[in-house]
């Protein structure tokens, strides 16, 4: 579903300041709303709430006409009304790529570029209406997507430059025939491209740097070598400088990782300014000339503010700090063009992104927005995937504005938080189950981490009949998840936990990294150059994996399925690996692809990862066999993680299981897991978390992104409700702080550790599993000669590769029946789970969004 031209403007809220870890994901009795990060945003000036993800701005020469690029569609704004007067779709199958849009001199043609490797051009209509009348083709250099990201017009506009990402080139387009000319070589996947002043030179932001040297660590993006650090992850970021007369590139300039959006300062030298999200900087560029500036709000915080929209105008650099929610301001001087004061935040919307600075007023796109609370009719609801983003117009603030503006950003964005301190007395502390300081000791010795695939938290425990639940919601309650509806019971019930992504792509970074990048955030308009699940050195955080902090602590880890592409040899149906299984036949033997060099030379030979086809009680049954080894040994992994996918469900096609079978199998695997872990030896000093990659596509009388979470322990507070806030990031945080490290991104050091979940009285009481109740490997109905023979069919070679929504009301449908209602309206937070809650709905809300 997507909403066409709906529109709400909200005015700057004030508010007091309170407690965010009793609150809810949506509208906040205090002002603002709360995002799953936990932050709280409420943006100064006129914001217009759009549905989609803003990932560029231009503004037409006269000022009238701002342009947003989203991840589906194309918009035109009044600037003086500030309203939308056109909202079109990008043509083709896929939707805008990460950046890349501009103006032409005369204001009447918009360029755009999109993930399935168009240049698009679309007229402006006298009255603000759009118009697509071209759509120029931008040949890859193999089979996929050249994936064009940036976009810069020569001064007659005959020209088009564009970064061609899958291409590590820049493209040279003449507008006139329609035709790419010719293609100039730069850095690995370049993203933005900006013009100097005499347009004789392009400047070129390379994401992934310069190309390796056969001496340099590698790993592969887009089936290009990467340049890597030792724990997989990219480490070069360049400015190509392209001499557009020869054709070629004259200079690569080392800047910061990630290097994204770009400007040219004012003056003489010219300067550039490139922001590098992964290493929190802004470089400034000079011929062979480069200094750096960090970006981040204090020097004591860790990494994460991820800068990633930057405009100077002056004598003022403005930069947007994804990670802060915040705009930075900083001055600069005549003389100098590096920053020599960070004068102020703006605070903003989630997840800022491109900015536009003019003399009086501000254009702020967040990519991100508010989260998913789309305005809807009251009958109609949200769900986690109907994006909702924002741009925001504001006056340029001046210096007592940006004072207030700064003491809000600081409270909004939690900053203040973002710092994790080391405990300063550690030899005297007592263990504690969940010590208050990084460095004190906990009573755990072990953790076992265990991720599964997308539900949401009415989808299977709305039947709890305890905590914040809705049964009228569940789909795999008790019958078919008794074990999670046991461990809920005899452990603890979380029913304020929330998913910071929407789909593997980010959800497994949030769940292994507690932080998401914006070269993520920004792919929604189609993941081209990778659909990552641990095989794109680009996409992955600076401040790295939980692993990898456990291991540089000293402590062990193995892992079980997790960043697994698995394959099955000879190739069989889910029916034929489960038969051999229970018959304990060898027939079938499980390939391995894991992109990551710390989890690849660490993980469990035989135990597959993604795949559907395998049953995950025979995933529990090879993890069960290595831990009675440990028993042997007494050498348990002080870090494991575990990758149980099958609650994904794979359709109704007649050749994989029912839904609920599925999720059952899932269900079985994880009771079993649980059960074998009490029961061993090291039962008294082991933790396990247990969590979803992120909520899909499903629904929940709460919010979209609230899902299940298990924390099970001796020292688990048992037959207890928690309803503290807590995220994916909390989880991470909380391994972290058991594991003495402190968090190394700002947004896992703001997620609150879960500590609610423990009692210091431990329990050793084992758990015994439930047997499954709906059969394993249960067929689905044979479809009548007039329908469909195999239902719908859908993409599962990688994880929420297929229509989320589609196999979202499939599920349902198998579930509940096809004459029970498909709940559109709890598809996602919606009002009437609100009032329980204390919360309410914005009444300016528009019911226009009704475009299924």
């Amino acid at each position: 579903m997507r909403a066409a031209n709906c529109v709400l403007i909200v005015a700057a809220a004030t508010f007091s300041a309170c407690s965010p870890e009793h609150e809810h994901v949506g509208p906040s009795p205090s002002g603002g709303s709360v995002v799953p990060t936990m932050q709280r945003v409420s943006p100064p000036g006129d914001t217009l709430e759009i549905a989609g993800r803003p990932v560029d701005l231009a503004l037409s020469p006269d000022g009238r006409r701002l342009f947003a690029k989203t991840n589906t569609d194309l918009i035109a704004i009044d600037t003086a009304a500030w309203k939308i007067t056109a909202q079109v779709a990008f043509p083709g199958e896929d939707g805008g790529s990460m950046t890349g849009l501009v103006v032409t001199p005369d204001g009447t043609r918009i360029l755009a570029s999109t993930a399935g490797g168009l240049l698009c051009e679309a007229g402006v209509r006298p009255d603000g209406s759009l118009e697509w009348f071209r759509s120029i083709k931008l040949p890859a250099h193999d089979k996929g997507s050249s994936f064009p990201c940036g976009i810069a017009l020569s001064a007659d506009g005959s020209t088009a430059y564009v970064c061609l990402s899958r291409n590590n080139s820049l493209g040279v387009v003449d507008l006139d025939t329609g035709k790419l000319t010719s293609e100039i070589a730069v850095g690995i996947a370049p993203y933005e491209v900006r013009l100097s002043a005499t347009a004789q030179t392009a400047y070129v932001s390379n994401w992934g740097g310069r190309h390796p040297t056969p001496a340099d660590l590698q790993a592969f993006s887009a089936n290009v070598a990467v340049k890597v650090d030792a724990r997989g992850i990219a480490a070069s970021g360049t400015l190509s400088v392209v001499d557009l007369a020869a054709r070629r590139e004259s200079q690569q300039v080392d800047v910061g990782l990630s290097p994204g959006a770009l400007t040219i300062v004012p003056g003489s030298p010219e300067v550039v300014a490139v922001a590098s999200a992964n290493s929190d900087t802004v470089t400034f560029v000079s011929g062979k000339e480069s200094r750096s500036l960090s970006i981040r709000p204090s020097s004591t915080l860790p990494s994460g503010s991820m800068p990633n929209g930057v405009a100077a105008l002056g004598t003022t650099m403005y930069v947007s700090n994804a990670g802060n929610n915040a705009i930075a301001v900083y001055r600069t001087t005549p003389t100098d063009p590096l920053p020599v004061e960070l004068v102020g935040l703006i605070p903003t919307a989630w997840y800022p992104g491109p900015i536009i600075a003019t003399p009086n007023v501000l254009y702020v796109a967040c990519i991100k927005g508010v989260g998913s609370r789309t305005p809807q009719p009251p009958q109609r609801g949200w769900n986690s995937h109907w994006h909702r983003g924002t741009i925001t117009r504001l006056a340029v603030p001046n210096d007592r504005t940006l004072r207030d503006y700064t003491t809000q950003a600081h409270a909004d964005g939690l900053i203040e938080q973002g710092t994790d301190a080391p405990a300063t007395s550690v030899a005297s502390d007592p263990p504690t189950p969940m010590p208050d300081r990084p460095g004190q000791p906990s009573v755990f010795e072990h953790v076992v981490y265990i991720i599964k695939e997308n539900r949401t938290f009415d989808q299977v425990l709305g039947d709890m009949g305890r905590g914040n639940a809705d049964p009228s919601l569940c789909i795999f309650g008790r019958e078919i998840t008794p074990n999670q509806h046991a461990l809920a019971d005899e452990f603890t019930l979380l029913d304020n936990y929330y998913c910071n992504g929407v789909l593997s792509a980010d959800g497994h970074s949030w769940a292994t990294e507690g932080n998401v990048t914006p070269y993520l955030e920004r792919s929604f308009g189609g993941f081209k150059r990778s659909y990552t699940f641990g095989d794109d050195p680009l996409t992955y955080s600076s401040s790295g994996f939980i692993w990898d902090h456990v291991l540089a602590a000293g402590f062990s880890f193995q892992n079980f399925g997790e960043f697994d592409e698995a394959g099955v040899s000879p190739p069989g149906t889910y029916f034929d690996v489960l038969e051999n299984f229970q018959k304990n036949d060898h027939r079938f033997t499980f390939t391995h692809s894991i992109g990551v060099a710390n989890v690849r030379t660490r993980s469990h030979p035989q135990y597959p990862g993604w795949n559907l086809a395998i049953p995950d009680v025979q995933r529990a049954a090879i993890f069960l066999k290595a831990l009675g080894e440990y028993e042997r040994s007494g050498d348990l992994p002080n870090f494991i993680t575990i990758y149980l996918p099958d609650d994904h469900t794979a359709g109704v096609d007649k050749t994989v299981p029912t839904p609920r079978s599925m999720v059952a199998d899932n269900d079985l695997a994880l009771g079993q897991i649980v059960e074998g872990l009490t029961r061993s030896r090291f039962w008294a000093t082991t933790c396990v978390f247990v969590i979803e990659d992120d909520p899909q596509n499903g629904f929940d009388h709460v919010d979209g992104h609230r899902s299940t979470c298990q924390v099970i322990s001796p020292y688990t507070r048992r037959h207890s409700v928690v309803s503290n806030f807590y995220n994916q990031s909390s989880v991470v945080h909380s391994i972290q702080r058991i594991f003495g490290v402190a968090a190394q991104n700002q947004l896992s050091a703001i997620a609150p550790v879960m500590r609610e979940c423990f009692t210091d009285t431990p329990d050793f009481t084992p758990y015994t599993h439930r047997p499954n109740i709906i059969p394993l490997g249960e067929r689905n109905p044979v479809k009548t000669a007039d329908a469909e023979e195999n239902g719908p069919s859908f993409d599962f070679s990688a994880p929420d590769l297929a229509d989320e929504d589609t196999l979202n009301r499939v599920i349902w449908s198998s579930v509940r029946g096809d004459d029970t209602e498909y709940p559109v309206k709890f598809a996602g937070a919606h009002g009437t789970g609100l009032a329980v809650l204390g919360l309410r709905l914005d009444e300016s809300q528009s019911d226009d969004d009704d475009d299924d």
